[in-house]
């Protein structure tokens, strides 16, 4: 399957209908998000951007199943989200979600076995995936051996032989030196035009959500608003690419010098009742 063969739906693969997010410390009660509504559909890259702290991570992490949101709901292809399934498979950041005693393919296909897949028919589409994503020559190694990339690599394939509904990414090459980093964001954009899948994906590099992304929702700082949705233009040729700058332009003013200027205007109004008081 290619991105151009990605079956389009009648409504969208994912609807998050005014979701907020609570979760206890030892002292307080967090709102990670308030009332985040936007739909993904089939085929997207969508990205969610934002500062630290936004509660991006934590909505991922509620969509993947792991958490309930407080208010609001949840929908894959209709049907409410509750817990964690095999349509929604996550690619966290660390580099330790392999389980080190198994083979590259052993990683790829325990999945996929736990999940009913016949172990033949297991091992042969761990091998396809590792092919995919450029590691053929891996498959017996251990994940010791291998670097960052190699092993984020692993971790993809993993997660696409499960051929999930919606593949869901948490920062996955923030740890990533700058030139692994941009390397693998032009792997994963091959692997999506090569076996086509629908992308939620989350970062807080503004380059990032734009080399990666089709389509970008910004969220406010701490608690996570939703603050705009931009479509990313083509990169194709010199219109595109001052296309693409112009956006990055445009976000940066809405991540940050709106919130100066809503900083300086909220500093305006407490020396003036401090004058007057």
């Amino acid at each position: 399957m290619s991105a151009a063969s990605i079956a389009v739906l009648p409504h969208p693969l994912l609807a998050i209908r005014g979701v907020t997010v609570q979760y206890k410390t030892a002292d307080r009660l967090v709102t990670a998000t308030h009332r985040v509504s936007f739909d993904v559909h089939s085929g997207d890259r969508f990205v969610l951007l934002g500062p630290s702290g936004c509660g991006k991570s934590t909505l991922l992490k509620s969509i993947a199943g792991f958490i309930a949101p407080t208010e609001g709901e949840i929908l894959l292809d209709g049907a409410s989200v509750r817990q964690p399934g095999p349509d929604r498979v996550m690619v966290f950041q660390e580099f330790d979600q392999l389980m080190p005693w198994k083979t590259v393919r052993e990683n790829i296909a325990f999945p996929l076995v736990a999940n009913g897949t016949d172990r033949k028919l297991a091992r042969e589409k761990a091998e396809s995936y590792l092919a995919r994503v450029g590691l053929s020559g891996f498959s017996e190694a251990y994940p010791h051996t291998l670097s960052g990339g190699m092993k984020q690599r692993v971790a993809i394939a993993r997660a696409m032989a499960l051929e999930p509904k919606i593949l869901l990414m948490d920062e996955p090459f923030a740890a990533l030196d700058a030139l692994t980093r941009r390397k693998m964001q032009e792997e994963l954009l091959r692997l999506w035009d090569d076996v086509g899948f629908t992308l939620l994906f989350v970062t807080h590099s503004i380059e990032e959500a734009i080399v990666v992304g089709s389509r970008i929702l910004l969220l406010s700082p701490h608690p996570g608003r939703v603050r705009a949705e931009l479509n990313v233009p083509s990169r194709h040729g010199e219109a595109g690419g001052e296309a693409q700058s112009a956006l990055g332009r445009r976000i940066h003013h809405l991540l940050f010098d709106e919130d100066d200027a809503q900083t300086a205007a909220q500093a305006g109004k407490t020396v003036s009742r401090r004058a007057h008081g």
